[in-house]
């Protein structure tokens, strides 16, 4: 398997941790850096996060599994996350997602054949004031129309490395 973490960051780590009362205060942010390296996080990337943290597999495994932005499957090399909450759903959200998934040839939770998108729905993504919204990376994008649509993925397609 592919390294998770380069051995720097596995260091800045532990010393973080060791520096601090409640190491688990790290968990999204090593689990974060597996991802950011790695593209996802394996079941070894969880026990590597638990070594580094002082804590069993199984509390690092519980908060990976909860935030839907760790990804414990592989994903595209963007990952395309729609607002499914109230706000969003009322402006017509569903139709963007519809789109999504014709445009992309894919279903909720599928990556495109070339590798590039994943497609998975959000439970909110704080952008009520411009539903509706999704983000890509760190990237949120609203007031979505099906034309703008069409700009954010030739923009994200357009930035990904082969």
């Amino acid at each position: 398997m592919a390294e998770l973490l380069p051995q720097q960051q596995v260091e800045h780590f532990k010393a973080k941790a060791a520096a601090i009362a409640h190491p688990m205060e790290l968990v999204v942010d090593v689990l974060r850096a597996i991802q950011d390296h790695h593209g996802w996080v394996p079941d070894e990337g969880v026990e590597l996060a638990a070594k580094i943290l002082g804590t069993s597999p199984l509390k690092v495994e519980e908060i990976a599994t909860f935030y839907d932005k760790i990804y414990r499957q592989p994903v595209g090399k963007r990952v395309i996350h729609v607002c499914d909450s109230i706000c969003c759903w009322t402006r017509e959200a569903e139709q963007i997602y519809a789109y999504l998934q014709q445009k992309l040839g894919i279903a909720p939770g599928e990556t495109t054949a070339d590798g590039v998108f994943t497609l998975l729905p959000s439970c909110c993504l704080g952008a009520c004031g411009k539903a509706p919204a999704l983000m890509i990376g760190l990237n949120t994008y609203g007031h979505l129309t099906r034309e703008k649509v069409d700009e954010i993925l030739a923009k994200e397609r357009s930035t990904v490395k082969t």
